[in-house]
């Protein structure tokens, strides 16, 4: 086996996903063989492992990402078990890379003891070959209610003997307490597997924390590995955490406004990433209880993991009426995978794979029906954009056949065979294709007809940010001590 170390957070969005990325590229910059390595995850966030033409299989984004870091193809080892909320109380259930039902939250807290035994297969499989795996926690080892059925932090930590370090987030406050506290309510042997700690998104002078640091260890006892600042590169990576999407964008005038609702089961939300790295984009996620803007050139309706159930809360935001009339207005609409099934004129669900609903009338923009069927597309394709005679990749992550008379105006060839609707005015299409603007010559055309100039190598920037988050990484923490202490 690779050696291993792991982190873990004092809580959630402590930023453990961004310091595992830039870890795994300081380790690959070090000429290491580097993996990452995710228990359990709980996003609607996905990715699609593997290559091209190889059979696919959902992870998380942040260890697609994560991989990407390592300079290696993603893996369902990565991450061999994945949640993806479909209501407030029930998931879908992926295992290495494959749906293997749906759980209610009390059900699954029975479930996990069963899914220990693949994570363990996972992460033997992951390390063969490598050098170095760093692992990421999820939520926190605190919660000790959870602690007898944890496969995500120290269930997993102590059952493969890997050291932790402690993630604490001083931005949010608090953070000498919730070390201490931490440490505190940690039971032996948990607190034994804990080798030092880090301090995160820290704004500032540094030297001003001397005296928490000194405080932290008076308490715990543990070595500290690094305070690491404020880290603005980590804003140019993809997030698989839809807490993001609650936080305003960067101040200034911008040429093109494009309006996203905020789904309740909001998914793959990473696809508006590249359009908000352009200087003339500015992209506004509408939260609920907001209406849309009305000076927005374009709505983006994204995917969502419950399209019934999120047309039903589109409806009740009014969200229908506002996007009918921005239509009216001249507006230009675009609906990926699941917002390419609400567009439509009905979407039939006859198995109740999402619910009790089976079926829902769409928002009527595009002239074709979804039907939603057993079989789940999950791959990664090469397509051609219809619309502007370029190249495209990306990958597909569905349920659902849709078809009508607008397809006969179809958005991409994807595999070679036809894909999407587009109205007959052209100002409303849908797509199942993810990844559809990281595309930069379709980005650059698209946003032309909104007058943008956009530019720029969407890809290149990630890696640019991946390279100077290491850099930052091996400039505040002890990196030697950090990946010395993996066994």
């Amino acid at each position: 086996m690779a050696r291993a170390i792991m982190l873990q957070g004092t809580g959630s969005d402590v930023g453990k996903t961004v310091l595992v990325a830039g870890l795994c590229r300081a380790a690959k910059n070090r000429g290491l063989t580097v993996r990452p390595f995710k228990p359990q995850n709980m996003s609607n966030n996905a990715a699609v492992a593997g290559r091209r033409g190889e059979p696919g299989g959902e992870i998380g984004r942040a260890q697609w990402l994560q991989a990407i870091a390592c300079g290696a193809t993603p893996s369902v080892h990565m991450n061999p078990v994945l949640l993806k909320p479909q209501t407030d109380i029930g998931a879908q259930v992926v295992v290495q890379g494959r749906v293997a039902g749906e759980a209610m939250a009390a059900d699954y807290q029975i479930l996990k003891a069963t899914l220990m035994d693949a994570v363990m297969e996972s992460w033997a499989k992951l390390g063969e070959g490598a050098e170095l795996v760093i692992v990421e926690g999820a939520g926190s080892p605190a919660e000790i209610n959870l602690r007898d059925r944890d496969i995500a932090n120290m269930g997993f930590a102590t059952r493969a003997n890997c050291p932790v370090i402690l993630v604490g987030d001083i931005d949010r406050g608090g953070v000498i307490a919730a070390l201490a506290g931490t440490h505190l309510i940690l039971p032996q042997e948990d607190r034994a597997t804990i080798v030092g700690y880090i301090i995160n998104k820290f704004r500032g002078d540094l030297s001003l924390f001397d005296d928490g640091l000194a405080a932290i260890g008076r308490f715990t006892g543990w070595r500290s590995f690094g305070v690491v600042p404020w880290l603005r590169e980590a804003a140019l990576l993809p997030s698989e955490d839809a807490v993001v999407l609650e936080r305003p964008g960067p101040a200034g005038a911008r040429r093109l406004k494009i309006a996203v609702p905020m789904l309740s089961r909001i998914a793959n939300f990473d696809d508006l990433d590249p359009l908000r790295a352009e200087a003339d984009v500015e992209v506004v996620f509408v939260p609920p209880g907001r209406r849309l803007p009305e000076d927005a050139r374009l709505v983006v309706i994204p995917g969502s993991k419950s399209t019934i159930g999120d047309l039903a809360r589109f409806r009740a935001e009014g969200w229908d009426i506002d996007l009918a009339a921005h239509h009216t207005r001249g507006g230009h609409v675009v609906g990926l995978c699941g917002g390419y099934q609400m567009l439509g004129r009905m979407v039939r669900d006859p198995q109740g794979r999402e619910g009790s609903v089976r079926e829902a009338p769409g928002l009527g923009l595009l002239d074709v029906e979804t039907v939603m069927e057993d079989d789940k597309t999950v791959r990664n394709v090469a397509a051609h954009s219809l619309h502007h005679d370029v190249p495209l990749e990306g990958y597909e992550i569905h349920l659902g056949r849709t078809d009508g008379p607008d397809r006969a105006r179809p958005v991409a060839l994807i595999e070679g065979v036809p894909d999407g609707a587009t109205s007959a005015d052209g100002r409303v299409f849908g797509t199942y294709l993810h990844g559809l603007f990281g595309a930069d010559l379709f980005r650059r055309r698209f946003l032309a007809q909104f007058g943008v100039a956009g530019g720029g190598d969407y890809r290149a920037g990630v890696e640019a940010a991946l390279d100077a988050i290491a850099a930052r990484l091996e400039e505040h923490l002890d990196c030697d001590a950090i990946f010395a202490a993996a066994r």
